[in-house]
């Protein structure tokens, strides 16, 4: 194999994907196998060589680092393949040939430097670990890495992926990506990033559309496959958690069939790899962004990349030159101000070289001298591997080098933007993502200076747009909880935030507006003096009164008239009276309803109808009585004089009183707010407290009016003019089919409705009696009052006795 040799009195070992892949050579067993052959030399991990060679020079020429001891080094090829970098591993901690021996005596590696790729560290650290060999990766960042019970002697610069993902899904969290692709490398690093990054973001709500796998050594048709995979999917933002090496032919074939439209998120591993930052392929991958360690300068390493010859001993295996070419300074390969894996290198030398001088060299009590403490011949892999877990110093760059428990540095990344200026691909910091002490993450970034793949917008990758406001998430079987449909929130219920999983209910005085987003008190419903119902109501009412209040003057007036005296004006009087309160009883229905209004409303109106009906049925038993008392030997008319008259009325009134007072102190009447009738509206009301009381007070005004159409309907055949038994009868009719209907329109009518339904009730009974009863006698009175004498009343009595 070839390599890259120094002598030293401690050796250092290296390894590196000088070639990028491995050519297939397929095993017989019937010969012995060839020489591995690799292609594509990578020039990016040509110069991670030789800034460990670099470094390793700079620390021998260091007087206080190792003083008088000299360390060598011995840098082989991996070819990016985990087969190869076990067999350059496992050549590196053997024995040594004798041509490479250190004069003094023979020494194995005390320690590697290795590996980019996490697969083939996993293959080293697993197979040395049990040794305590100890081994400063670089570039590869697998968590799985950081498991200490299986790779004990396993450190590196870079931090884990298991920050990265957290990186990564903040970042897609930011920005409200719920929708994306994945690809994976068919490795360790692909497979365990990409299952670290879904775990986060699963925790969001993010969906994963489809993972593809790739590989370097994959044929075209399996690239080909993938890229149909992206070109059928609907996501507009893939991440690709993929080596450069490995992704580099899908990038091509992905430009080559146009394919654009697409905001790539990259992993550390391919986002600032100078292979694919090309304006070719800017076409597709323009506006790329991903996470990569933080970039250093280091100046002195200019002049010594200058200074590479294709004649030195130590470069001719891996560079071929004719001789004739003329190096370009301009290039990338010599820019030494903006390194980071490069970097890592350095600091992977370093800690080695910290590690070994802590082992060597102590310092006295007394003088605070350095004294060498050990030998060289003193010096195991096991060693180091104890004194580089504590290892902490300072760099020359200020940069402090340390390892956790798990042998990770602390985790620090710049965002990286990829953006086109004067025709190159840049690599634009455009934000920072740190850890702190206490476990918490922080994301800053500058968002106007990202140049997006669409633009200046930011791409939108959903698979349903976010549910407004007023809807909320309904879950599509079979498909991810990222696709869903938007369902409006139901009557009464609201979300005022988009993205809703659930409605959220309004408090019960509370309806959902229009647009379900915002919860709006109820509208508050009562019959009031100002609406048009109302007013019609209350005109009605008042109206009545007036004509009642007019009847009670003609009656009044016309006191000494025949058919004034002849239908009892005390009890006619006492009728009016009653029946000028029932026409005003409706007012106490009307308005907003109070503690007292209710109390007052239902209560008067039975006592004043009680009182009402009790007078009815006074006359109507006058009526009847006096018709009798014409009959020979009938002595029925002294028996129920006035003082009988008034006893029937007040205790026919009183018993309605009893009940209205106990039906006060039981269980009155309150004001209530109804919510049954109407969701969107509060309806005040009186509730009667006790429905039985209710009932009680109308079926007693029922049960008098019975009685007083039962007595005026066998009256009804008394003489005409004397006859007023037919119109207490006909008013009666009247009163029983009004409230007959009263009681189911009252208990199906909603709302204000309901107490309109008892107004009516009342004024249309009350019209009802005074009308058929009152009307006639003042029509008499008025219109004809010829007829309103004694002779023409007795006329007809005669007329019907003979």
């Amino acid at each position: 194999m070839p390599y890259i040799f120094k002598p030293g009195d401690i050796m250092i070992g290296g390894i590196f994907p000088i070639f990028n892949k491995q050519v297939n050579v397929i095993a017989s067993f019937e010969r012995k196998p060839e020489r591995v052959n690799c292609n594509g030399f990578d020039l990016r991990a040509f110069r991670w060589i030789q800034v460990m060679m670099f470094a390793i020079d700079e620390i021998n020429q260091n007087e206080f680092l190792v003083p008088n001891i000299s360390l060598g080094y011995k840098i082989m090829d991996s070819c990016a393949s985990p087969t190869n970098v076990l067999r350059a591993a496992l050549t590196l901690v053997s024995e040594q040939d004798k041509e490479e021996t250190t004069p003094q005596c023979h020494l194995p590696m005390t320690a590697l430097v290795a590996e980019s790729g996490s697969s083939q560290s996993l293959a080293v650290a697993g197979t040395l670990g049990p040794f305590r060999v100890p081994m400063v990766s670089y570039f590869s960042t697998c968590e799985c890495l950081s498991d200490r019970s299986k790779y004990p002697s396993f450190f590196r610069t870079i931090p884990s992926d298991y920050y990265q993902a957290k990186a990564l899904a903040s970042l897609v969290q930011r920005h409200g990506w719920t929708w994306i692709g994945a690809l994976q490398s068919d490795n360790d690093y692909g497979r365990n990033g990409i299952s670290a990054f879904t775990k986060e973001v699963e925790k969001e709500g993010v969906c994963i559309a489809f993972v593809g796998t790739i590989l370097r050594t994959y044929p075209p048709s399996k690239i080909n496959e993938v890229v149909e995979l992206i070109k059928q999917s609907t996501v507009k933002v893939i991440l690709a958690f993929v080596p450069e090496g490995d992704l580099y032919p899908l990038m091509k074939e992905v430009v080559r069939q146009n394919i654009t439209g697409i905001q790539w998120i990259a992993s550390e591993a391919w986002v600032t790899a100078a292979r694919p930052s090309t304006p070719e392929m800017f076409k597709s991958f323009g506006g790329t962004v991903g996470f990569v360690v933080r970039k250093m300068a280091i100046p002195k390493l200019g002049p010594f990349l200058k200074n590479i010859s294709p004649y030195s001993p130590s470069q001719s295996d891996f560079v071929m030159c004719k001789g004739d070419e003329k190096l370009n300074y301009t290039d990338k390969f010599f820019d030494v101000t903006q390194l980071r894996v490069t970097y890592n290198v350095y600091q992977a030398v370093y800690a080695i070289a910290h590690a070994i001088h802590k082992l060597l060299f102590c310092k006295t009590d007394q003088n605070n001298l350095i004294i060498q403490c050990l030998n060289i011949s003193q010096i195991t892999p096991k060693l180091v591997s104890d004194r580089l877990q504590k290892v902490n110093f300072v760099d020359e760059y200020g940069e402090k080098v340390f390892f956790d428990e798990n042998g990770d540095p602390p985790a620090s990344y710049e965002l990286i933007n990829w953006q086109l200026r004067d025709g190159e691909v840049q690599h634009v910091a455009v934000g920072y993502f740190s850890t702190s002490t206490d476990g918490t993450y922080k994301l800053k970034v500058k968002e106007d200076d990202i140049h997006w793949n669409t633009g200046n917008s930011i791409p939108k990758s959903v698979c349903t747009d976010v549910c407004p406001n007023g809807t909320r998430k309904a879950q599509i079987k079979g498909q991810p909880v990222c696709c869903f449909d938007c369902i409006p929130c139901a009557d009464g219920s609201i979300s005022n935030t988009t993205g809703a999983a659930d409605c959220i209910l309004c408090p019960e005085e509370y309806w959902s507006n229009k647009r379900r987003d915002e919860c709006i008190i109820k509208t508050i419903e009562f019959l009031s003096y100002t609406e048009t119902m109302g007013i019609i109501l209350t005109a009605l009412s008042l109206f009545g009164a007036s004509i009642t209040l007019a009847t009670i003057i003609v009656f009044i007036h016309f006191r000494e008239t025949p058919i004034v005296k002849a239908n009892n004006s005390e009890l006619s009087l006492l009728l009016l009276v009653s029946l000028f309160f029932c026409f005003l009883c409706p007012l106490t229905f009307i308005g907003e309803p109070t503690v007292w209004s209710c109390m007052l409303r239902h209560t008067a109106f039975g006592v004043i109808f009680a009182l009402c009906i009790s007078c009815v049925l006074g006359k109507t038993i006058v009526v009847v009585t006096a018709f009798r008392a014409t009959q020979p030997g009938n002595n029925m008319a002294g028996r129920f004089g006035p003082v009988q008259q008034r006893i029937i009325v007040f205790s026919c009134t009183a018993i309605q009183i009893v009940i209205c007072v106990l039906w006060l102190k039981i269980n009155p009447p309150f004001p209530d707010k109804a919510l049954r009738y109407n969701n969107k509206k509060i309806i005040l009301e009186c509730n009667t407290g006790s429905d039985a009381a209710f009932y009680a007070v109308l079926g007693y005004i029922g049960l008098l009016a019975a009685v007083c159409l039962v007595l005026a309907f066998l009256a009804r055949k008394l003489p005409d003019n004397f006859n007023e038994a037919k119109f207490i009868s006909f008013s009666m009719f009247i009163f029983c089919a009004v409230w007959a209907t009263f009681i189911p329109a009252y208990i199906s009518s909603p709302g204000k409705y309901t107490v309109a339904v008892e107004i009516f009730a009342i004024w249309s009974s009350a019209f009802g009696l005074l009308l058929s009863i009152f009307l006639p006698k003042c029509f008499i009175i008025l219109i004809k009052p010829e007829r309103n004498t004694k002779k023409h009343m007795m006329g007809k009595v005669q007329k019907a006795l003979r």
